[in-house]
């Protein structure tokens, strides 16, 4: 199931990156914080007290020119997180007192119905913590909180009370072998035109199925006798007179619906190519182990030779850390190509769930050793055993060796290409693991 959110919202220069910061690097097993994604627009997996979630910062969302006292990207990233967030976490200045946006942001939190901690931070000093905090109560919302971001004074606490605020983990669904596809990427690259075109167009709907997010329904079709659920990423639509915001809080969506898919149809707009938000959304699927398939729409307007090399240059630049990401030409207008959406979604999807042969395992090993490919350091050499299978979902392989820290990233890229060449793994993201056989132990 998707994991809670919590957004940490406030006017600029309070302390909020350095809170997330303190709860992200206290403690190393917490958080791991996602590729490719700026410093001042952060999200993180985290885990307090066995519980995980998405912690997001919102720091530098605000326009740096505007002469208005209530910067209009404040007030948008406090809209935004109360409707995207579980929780809500508002910081605020302990040393500068109550000021106007202070107040403009509190307005906006007040009308949600979420769980929100106004948090008092720069209070370095527990002597003198309650020093002025009563001001504060005049924000009115809730409690204010003695912090400091600084030096880690209370967090703790808050995050226990942030934990405890989170809803209750729904109960896990029985198992079922239907396809969960999400249809992901940027604001206003077609995602909803190509979902409305796989839901409608020569299938029919067979019912709609209440998702783990808010507010989401999961539309299940059928092609070719074989149902399919279209994880609901409606929540992912441009909001009116949001611009940067949007793609922020759109990580956040597409977030929730890979955790909850299969397999990811990554939606490109081919007049625009692969951009960076492409790559980490890319990036997002596959730290969480999810399939993928490159969807580039709008091919119909794409009409030199120019314009498709432009295209495959941003592909092989954004995505040469996956070149095993099937891609297909649509256009979701006119359908063009919009069959072959969904065969190359069932390839990906047998090869994240594909059981491979031990024995087939085994004999490629025995080639490579073969081959003489191998790692050596020192005078020691690596040599691999065995191999096996122990896991799916995405497949993990799992190595015994005599040495696993001799295994560098070239010769994992090196194992996996051969693995992928012998295999049909298109479309689906491969673990590696290597064991030392005489102690069980892992790399």
């Amino acid at each position: 199931m998707p994991k809670p959110v919590v957004a940490v919202v406030g006017r600029p220069n309070v302390g909020k990156s350095t809170l997330v910061n303190r709860i992200a690097v206290s403690r190393d097993a917490i958080v791991h914080e996602s590729r490719g994604v700026t410093r001042d627009r952060s999200y993180h997996d985290a885990d307090w007290n066995g519980r995980d979630f998405t912690l997001i910062d919102t720091g530098g969302i605000e326009s740096v020119k505007s002469k208005d006292v209530f910067a209009p990207r404040i007030r948008e990233q406090a809209l935004m997180a109360c409707e995207e967030a579980d929780v809500i976490v508002f910081v605020v200045d302990g040393t500068t007192g109550v000021t106007d946006e202070d107040e403009e942001v509190a307005r906006i939190l007040r009308k949600t119905d979420k769980p929100v901690f106004l948090v008092v931070n720069k209070k370095d000093n527990p002597a003198t913590e309650q020093d002025g905090l009563w001001d504060f109560y005049a924000l009115g919302v809730g409690e204010p909180r003695p912090l400091s971001a600084g030096h880690g004074y209370g967090t703790g606490d808050l995050l226990d009370d942030i934990v405890a605020a989170f809803p209750e983990p729904s109960e896990e669904e029985p198992a079922d072998d239907m396809l969960s596809l999400a249809i992901v990427g940027r604001p206003n690259v077609g995602k909803s035109s190509l979902a409305n075109r796989l839901a409608n167009k020569k299938r029919s709907i067979v019912s709609d199925v209440a998702g783990t997010t808010r507010d989401a329904i999961d539309s299940v079709i059928e092609w070719k006798g074989m149902p399919i659920k279209l994880v609901d990423t409606a929540g992912m639509r441009k909001k009116t007179q949001v611009h940067e915001d949007v793609e922020y809080y759109s990580l956040v969506r597409g977030l929730q619906a890979i955790d909850r898919a299969d397999v990811c149809l990554l939606v490109v707009d081919a007049t625009v190519g692969v951009t960076e938000q492409d790559q980490k959304v890319a990036n997002m699927a596959i730290d969480r182990g999810c399939g993928l398939v490159l969807v580039l729409n709008k091919w119909d307007l794409i009409e030199t030779d120019q314009q498709r090399d432009e295209i495959v240059a941003s592909i092989d630049k954004r995505l040469a850390f996956a070149p095993w990401i099937p891609t297909v030409n649509v256009s979701a207008l006119t359908g063009r190509a919009v069959d072959k959406v969904l065969g190359l979604a069932v390839r990906a999807a047998e090869a994240h769930a594909c059981q491979l042969k031990t024995s087939e395992l085994n004999d490629l090993l025995a080639e490579i050793r073969e081959g003489g490919h191998t790692r050596s350091e020192k005078g020691r050499r690596l040599k691999i055993q065995y191999a096996t299978q122990t896991g799916s979902k995405p497949p993990v392989i799992s190595f015994w060796c005599n040495a696993p820290d001799l295994v560098d990233d070239n010769f994992e890229r090196f194992l996996e290409n051969r693995l992928r060449a012998r295999f049909d793994l298109t479309g689906t993201p491969v673990r590696l693991k290597f064991r030392r056989k005489s102690e069980g132990g892992e790399r």
